[in-house]
């Protein structure tokens, strides 16, 4: 139930929130390093030793392993990023060859399915835009027009199951359908939580090591700088990670241009030659 708990809030919780809880974390465990410190000068002064000088190994220690575990978290989450942003692409061509595809069908399946896929483009372009609250109605709304999809796929069928188009016909309309479930899948896939959850224990570790080893140092400064850096890298990861929230989101301009594209050749562009090359009545 905690880890639930735990994921729940990590994956919805608004970034500036995280922020603020980070900070007062690593402001407690700096405070904790730096009671440690005195705890043990303390101790050392009734004791008549003297420090070991291994501080500034610590250090470097703790510091090369937080920055290859926040290293390898951030190639994970700019890895799915990359892969969402080729979708679109990859989606828009599809949709494109569809659409070029259906012009060749013969009325009323024509209009219909130019219809359906300049709406389903226009919704798959509001939907990769919108915030939270409006994503539900539209996630409805592109599942309906998928379905409308296919339903006006197989009433078009027999018409073209004996002009040597079916193949190709299909094969289009199954690669929007297709594309379309592999990116709400791939907006679905994000870095484990297990990953943070080890990511923000390191963190704070490396905030009471730090109070530990500057607690009566000049190097205050320069060490609040440094977990200021590592809790931003750490937000800038989770913000990446965050497709249907996050500020880093996979840019549309594909499909942006291919909406435009659709809505500025509707089917009359296609019919200038059927035009030119029809017979003239007597």
């Amino acid at each position: 139930m905690v880890w639930k708990s735990f994921e729940h809030w990590l994956n919805h919780a608004p970034l500036l929130g995280l922020g603020g809880v980070m900070v007062v974390l690593m402001v407690l465990a700096v405070a904790f390093g730096i009671a440690l410190h005195r705890w043990n000068d303390r101790r050392a002064s009734a004791r008549g030793t003297t420090r070991d000088g291994l501080e500034g190994s610590v250090v470097s220690a703790v510091l090369g392993l937080l920055a290859l575990l926040m290293g390898f978290t951030f190639s994970l989450a700019v890895d799915r990023f990359e892969t969402r942003r080729a979708l679109v692409l990859e989606e828009a061509n599809a949709i494109g060859t569809a659409y070029l595809r259906v012009q060749l069908l013969a009325p009323p399946h024509r209009a219909r399915m130019t219809g359906l896929l300049v709406d389903y483009t226009d919704n798959r372009i509001a939907l990769a835009r919108a915030q939270p609250g409006r994503a539900g109605a539209l996630l409805a709304e592109n599942d309906r027009l998928v379905t409308d999809l296919w339903a006006a796929t197989s009433a078009a069928f027999p018409s073209i199951q004996d002009a040597g188009l079916s193949a190709v016909f299909l094969q289009g309309m199954n690669a929007v359908i297709d594309l379309d479930a592999a990116r709400k899948t791939a907006r679905g896939v994000r870095v484990p939580t297990v990953v943070f959850a080890v990511l923000f224990v390191y963190l704070l570790v490396t905030a009471g090591v730090l109070g530990y080893v500057f607690a009566a140092d000049r190097g205050r400064g320069a060490a609040a700088v440094m977990l200021v850096l590592l809790a931003l890298s750490l937000l800038l990861i989770l913000d990446i990670d965050r497709p249907t929230m996050g500020g880093v989101r996979e840019d549309q301009g594909a499909m942006e241009a291919l909406i435009a594209s659709l809505k500025a050749q509707p089917s009359a562009v296609f019919d200038r030659y059927r035009q030119l090359d029809a017979p003239i009545a007597p």
